[in-house]
């Protein structure tokens, strides 16, 4: 998983982080190239506190308060405010109020378009 702030913070599984850019490799956050001590157990949940410009993850569910550019997933559901850019997944519900660029899933629903 990897999440472009642009210095929003961001919870994941109940911790909250602040950095440009935070990632999950394996069991381990990263936060602007620096490794977090927290190891990470179970299904990953993220919340985004704010806006963000990119969000890119192969597993868990995104929530984002705000606004985001584009994203993508294989497999969690996403639910956000506006997206500026393009939202594609392979499995998992896309609920957005607005998509301004291209929607696709490969199994899953995508709700609340207001193009």
């Amino acid at each position: 998983m990897k999440i472009k702030t642009g210095g929003s913070s961001v919870t994941i599984n109940g911790k909250t982080f602040t950095g440009r850019t935070i990632s999950v490799t394996g069991d381990r956050i990263v936060i602007d190239g620096i490794e977090c001590g927290d190891s990470l157990v179970g299904p990953i949940s993220v919340v985004v506190n704010g806006n963000a410009e990119s969000v890119e993850t192969t597993s868990g569910n995104v929530d984002i308060t705000g606004s985001v550019g584009r994203i993508k997933t294989m497999s969690g559901d996403v639910h956000c405010a506006d997206v500026s850019g393009d939202v594609g997944t392979m499995s998992g519900d896309v609920i957005c109020q607005t998509i301004a660029g291209n929607a696709k899933t490969m199994s899953g629903d995508i709700k609340g378009l207001g193009r």
